[in-house]
C-alpha cells in the first residue's frame, strides 16, 4: 500500500495535493473528493446505493485531520466531515480520477442535476 510523502492543501485553488512513496503525485479537487467521499452518506450502506451529489462545484476543504497513521478526515465547508480517506483510497482516487469523474458527470446528466450550487433568491 503506497504511503503519502507529502500532503498539501491549496485552499484558494480548492485542491488537495498528495505525493506517494511510489512516485505518484495527484492534485485532487475538493469537489471530486467531496462527491467521492467514503462516508456512508455518499456511498450508501450496501453496493449500488451510492448517492449522486449535485451542487458541489464551489465546495472547499476547511481542514485536514489525521486519523492514526493510515488516513485523514477532510472537513468540507458544506460541513461534511464523516469521510475518512485512507492512504489506499486517496491513491485509488488519484489513479481513477478521469474514469470516476466521467462517471460522475454522466450520472449528473442522467438525473438532470448540475455541479453548480442552487442560487438563493433575494
Amino acid at each position: 500500500m503506497p504511503q503519502p510523502t507529502e500532503i498539501r492543501l491549496r485552499r484558494a485553488e480548492r485542491v488537495l495535493e498528495v505525493a506517494f512513496d511510489d512516485g505518484s503525485r495527484f492534485a485532487l479537487p475538493a469537489e471530486y473528493l467531496r462527491v467521492e467521499s467514503p462516508s456512508a452518506e455518499v456511498q450508501g450502506h450496501a453496493p449500488g446505493q451510492k448517492v449522486t451529489l449535485a451542487g458541489r462545484r464551489e465546495v472547499g476543504i476547511l481542514r485536514l485531520e489525521p486519523v492514526g497513521h493510515y488516513a485523514i478526515r477532510l472537513v468540507f465547508d458544506d460541513l461534511h466531515d464523516s469521510g475518512i480517506y485512507s492512504w489506499d483510497y486517496l491513491h485509488q482516487l488519484g489513479r481513477e480520477q478521469a474514469t470516476r469523474w466521467e462517471a460522475y458527470e454522466a450520472a449528473l446528466a442522467a438525473k438532470g442535476l448540475s455541479r453548480d450550487p442552487p442560487r438563493r433568491r433575494g
